[in-house]
């Protein structure tokens, strides 16, 4: 397989306005930052680069569309417009969940300001795959698990992140239900910046693996605030974010969804199972920058992975072939790939080599 390495890619702000004006005062002012600006003329285009951007300006053209688009509320979002316009400003910003408001020619210093920062940031940030099963019990879970034990194992800082709030806990299936550390429920009101440190000692860990998971008591719903803050804290202190997400996605789940660098749609080598998958595939093609297909065995019908892969017009990320005493060791409460050995373990190595590429050159 080639690699197709994210490692070095740095993110660019992003811009949303069909204005001309306004959109040259932008480009002008992200000039002077020192930053590229990334720009979209409407929802529909800005929408795959929204929730990983470092910074998004929004004009007051495109406000009440980017609001009925149902774009996910985030950190680092900018209503921007000039100053004598009649919309008013606030009502926009509180419907959309806008963190400012930049009003110009007064606010372009304020700006230039928050482009510098963006470009005076680590070129390196950590990398997010997001999994997602093709059908309940498709094994997203475990491959989600295996894949955050796998980058320990490589030499990575690793954050795994339950989205799935009526799942099983993704602390289950590591075996860490015993360990001490906070739960989703007691983050759900984070929002805005977070101490990556302060994260990393609040959550269960054993040592590069941090885990942010579900209590055993009642569902709970995550702000996508509160994920927003989650995925930049894991971006900005760790080598990777793992995110296992359900299928029927909330907003957090969404945000995850379009944060992540490569997403992983878990398929069981069955007819039904192919037919689920597609229509997992039609809800969240669009907002993935990098949808990927892993087959898993046993194949009772004889279907390839080829097959499978080209039936949902995706790439075939990799073939999980089936490991015989895997539900048994997780019933025991063993690690999913915790050896290194057998066919999850040699599939994780694969896929974190091919999404981080050199730093993930650590021998196992």
């Amino acid at each position: 397989m080639p690699s197709t390495s994210l490692a070095t890619a740095r993110r660019h702000p992003l811009a949303i306005t069909a204005d001309p004006e306004l959109l040259d005062d932008l480009l002008r002012l992200a000039a002077a930052g020192g930053v590229e600006l990334e720009v979209a003329n409407d929802p529909v285009a800005g929408r795959r680069s929204f929730a990983a951007a470092p910074l998004v300006l929004v004009g007051f053209d495109m406000a009440e569309a980017c609001y009925r688009a149902g774009l996910p509320r985030r950190p680092s979002l900018v209503l921007v417009g000039r100053t004598g316009e009649g919309t008013d400003p606030w009502e926009l910003a509180e419907a959309m969940g806008a963190a400012h408001v930049a009003m110009l020619p007064p606010a372009e210093p304020w700006l230039v300001d928050r482009f510098a920062d963006v470009a005076n940031a680590p070129a390196v940030a950590g990398r997010l795959i997001a999994v997602i099963g093709g059908r309940g019990g498709a094994g997203a879970s475990v491959l989600a698990a295996g894949l955050a034990v796998t980058a320990v194992r490589v030499g990575l800082r690793t954050l795994l992140v339950d989205a799935d709030p009526l799942g099983g806990g993704i602390d289950l299936v590591l075996g860490w239900e015993g360990l001490q550390g906070l739960r989703w429920p007691a983050l759900r009101d984070v929002s805005g910046r977070v101490s990556v440190p302060a994260l990393v000692d609040a959550l269960p860990r054993q040592g590069e693996l941090v885990v942010l998971s579900w209590d055993r008591g009642t569902p709970v719903a995550v702000p996508a605030e509160a994920m927003a803050a989650t995925i930049e804290a894991g971006r900005n202190g760790r080598d990777l974010v793992v995110v296992d997400l359900p299928r029927r996605l909330d907003d957090a789940a969404l945000l995850a969804l379009q944060s992540a660098d490569r997403t992983l749609l878990v398929v069981p080598a069955e007819l039904r199972a192919t037919a689920a998958a597609g229509r997992v595939a039609a809800a969240i093609g669009e907002h993935c920058r990098s949808l990927h297909v892993i087959v898993r065995g046993p194949t009772p019908g004889r279907l390839t992975a080829t097959e499978i892969a080209s039936s949902l017009r995706l790439p075939l990320a990799g073939v999980l072939r089936p490991e015989p005493r895997l539900a048994a060791n997780l019933e025991r409460g063993e690690t999913p790939a915790g050896s290194g050995r057998g066919p999850l373990a040699a599939l994780c190595r694969r896929i974190v080599q091919d999404v981080l590429g050199a730093r993930a050159g650590v021998a196992a």
